[in-house]
């Protein structure tokens, strides 16, 4: 048994100085099962350690921003030499240059690009170059999780208090060709934004053709969200992969290795219309004090020289294929392939659980990932990176097996009760803090914190 002591002294820490416990809502204690949502110390490869020293075998690496393992030595090594001689400064620099250049010998559809820190920073920042390139406000998105933080698309979300009450984004369906062309034939829309491809969802033959026949046909702009298929996929992102262009395009995450990097690409057409070369009235594009800080900048090119001599996107591919392959077998051979399945691109999996019913529970997820924190998995998804060796699937299998056995025992029993310690975890995007409402602590001056209205 694995205590979390620390951990959750840590988290209890958190709560009092960070609105959720966590910087991103993805992070939260309540995705993990309760009192055991590890706090970490540090990382090496694929593995993680936490500050009650337990180790994990880490997947999601990073929300999917790390794609070469951690610490990866010629990163570091690259970053630690560049910021040896300053970090930041009043003018470009030549590595900004060097950056642009690595990064559109990579992009096939973008002849501009500029950097920033946030995937949220670029989204919008294309949104609102379309807007100005159109002269319109209406903005489409594809029906997928996540977009921005940015009111634009957080008001269409469950978690949408504090935004506006005026709206101006529409949804389509993916792969429904129809779908779009309603929304783009009903009212002038800007752009349309979408990712090409998801781990769940492969385009149509032709459907991607027909988004870009479709927005040149209505002229809205197409945006390409390219922050989990770019350096996933292949280092050019889903428009290597699948052939179509967009306008935009958007990327983050892995670019850097965790590093914190972001960037908005597109044609010169409308990129330019941030810049000093535009007759036309300027859009604010991009304008951001740490977009081109040295370290992020050394990082990235780092990452384009190993994706360039040690192919991470094949190596990922084969130890999730490896991974999906091993831990379905044992699903398959305890009798409950219909309730417990690893699903999506092997680069990019899943797994997905269900109740005696067959109805997608969380409860079950939470027991499973519980399982799995028991025996060294710290497993919110089966995302692998390059550095997931043929050991660590070979443990993680493991540690799924045994997992599933408590799985079945929770399916044969028709409930999670009495396997499941603490409450289940709930969507990160929820109007209310219940069902994994915290308590108030007590305050410094030792008075209790008045509990809201729940």
């Amino acid at each position: 048994m694995r205590e979390f002591t620390r951990s959750n002294a840590a988290q209890a820490r958190l709560h009092d100085l960070v609105p959720g416990g966590a910087h991103t809502y993805a992070r939260g204690p309540d995705q993990y099962p309760e009192h055991m949502a590890p706090v970490l110390v540090r990382g090496n490869g694929c593995r993680v350690w936490d500050c009650d020293g337990n180790e994990y075998i880490e997947y999601g690496m990073g929300l999917r921003s790390v794609t070469l393992g951690h610490g990866y030595r010629p990163v570091v090594e690259a970053v630690c030499r560049t910021i040896a001689d300053g970090v930041n400064f009043t003018r470009p620099t030549e590595l900004e240059l060097r950056a642009a250049e690595d990064f559109l010998t990579l992009v096939p559809g973008a002849d501009m690009v500029k950097f920033a820190k946030n995937g949220s920073d670029t989204t919008t920042a294309a949104v609102r170059l379309a807007r100005g390139a159109t002269g319109r406000e209406i903005v489409a998105v594809c029906d997928q999780p996540f977009f921005s933080v940015d009111d634009w698309f957080i008001g269409t979300t469950a978690m949408d208090s504090g935004v506006p009450g005026s709206r101006t984004t529409v949804r389509f369906r993916y792969n429904d060709l129809g779908s779009l062309a309603e929304v783009l034939a009903g009212e002038p829309v800007a752009c349309v934004v979408m990712e090409a491809a998801t781990a769940l969802a492969e385009p149509d033959p032709g459907y991607l053709e027909g988004v870009r026949a479709l927005c040149d046909r209505y002229g809205t702009l197409l945006v390409f969200d390219e922050m989990i298929t770019g350096f996933r996929w292949a280092a050019g992102g889903a428009q290597e992969i699948y052939g179509v262009h967009p306008d935009l395009s958007c990327w983050g995450k892995a670019m850097g290795n965790g590093f914190p990097i972001s960037a908005l690409a597109g044609k010169r057409e409308f990129m330019e219309l941030g810049g000093l070369r535009t007759d036309r009235s300027r859009v604010f594009l991009l304008s951001t004090t740490h977009g081109p800080e040295s370290g992020s900048l050394a990082a990235f090119r780092a990452v384009v020289r190993a994706y360039a001599t040690t192919d991470p996107v094949g190596r990922m591919e084969r130890a999730g294929r490896r991974l999906a392959a091993a831990v379905n077998a044992v699903a398959a051979d305890l009798g409950i392939a219909d309730h417990l399945r690893v699903l999506g691109r092997p680069s990019c999996l899943i797994y997905q659980t269900a109740d005696p019913d067959g109805t997608p529970s969380q409860a079950f997820r939470t027991l499973f990932l519980q399982e799995l924190l028991r025996r060294g998995v710290l497993g919110q998804s089966l995302v692998v990176s390059a550095a997931h060796d043929g050991a660590a699937v070979d443990e993680t299998v493991e540690a799924c097996m045994h997992a599933a056995v408590v799985y079945r025992k929770a399916l044969e029993q028709g409930s999670v009760a009495g396997l499941l310690e603490g409450r289940p975890v709930a969507p990160a995007l929820r109007s209310r803090a219940a069902p994994r409402r915290v308590a108030p602590s007590i305050d410094r001056a030792g008075a209790g914190i008045p509990r809201p209205p729940v």
